[in-house]
């Protein structure tokens, strides 16, 4: 999947003369970044200076086998180096579930570790509903606002606003707001992710 980024990238970058200026204008801004003179980045990319002023001005195609290198030596990657920008990629909008009651906002994009806002709205459920579960993991939560109740095998605890929980997936949980709406900030590992993000069937 990320392959097919990158090449989706480089693509639309032959095709797109503003993602190209963009491309153009990072590469002067991470090199002026580094403190480097034109000299300093050629030296480090094995181009010439003329080479890397052409290209950073426009007068100078840029050719593939030339961003690969100007990337490294700038300590960034090809993939962030030709990567577009349009408003989905800075506006993270919520993802609403009516059926139990959660609004979410995805604060990480790439595969892995998620991090992610929610707004819970419905109660949690009783110790011996379905809806209790277990994976493997651990989840973490911070309360933002509200009162989080979280059943966790037997217990149940209550997480007030500025308050954190920590605990084991191995037990039978679930979590709900308590006395009125709740925002919660949440890290959950893929199987977390799973579990509490995926819509309700």
């Amino acid at each position: 999947m990320r392959a097919l980024r990158h090449w989706h990238s480089i693509l639309r970058m032959t095709q797109d003369g503003d993602l190209d200026a963009l491309v153009r204008k990072r590469i002067r801004g991470l090199r002026m970044a580094c403190g480097w003179s034109l000299d300093d980045l050629a030296g480090r990319c094995y181009l010439s200076p003329s080479t890397l002023s052409r290209i950073e001005t426009g007068h100078r195609r840029i050719a593939l086998d030339q961003l690969a290198p100007i990337a490294r030596a700038l300590g960034t990657t090809l993939d962030q180096l030709v990567e577009s920008v349009d408003d989905d990629d800075v506006v993270i909008r919520p993802h609403r579930d009516v059926a139990r009651g959660v609004t979410t906002w995805m604060l990480t994009r790439e595969p892995g570790v998620t991090v992610a806002k929610m707004r819970v709205t419905k109660p949690a459920p009783p110790h011996d509903a379905h809806e209790l579960r277990v994976h493997p993991g651990r989840d973490w939560f911070t309360v933002l606002s509200g009162t989080i109740t979280l059943q966790l095998g037997e217990r149940t605890i209550l997480v007030e606003a500025g308050q954190a929980a920590e605990f084991s997936t191995m037990i039978p949980h679930a979590f709900g707001a308590h006395d009125g709406p709740a925002e919660i900030l949440c890290i959950l590992d893929r199987d977390g992710q799973r579990t509490h993000l995926n819509p309700s069937p």
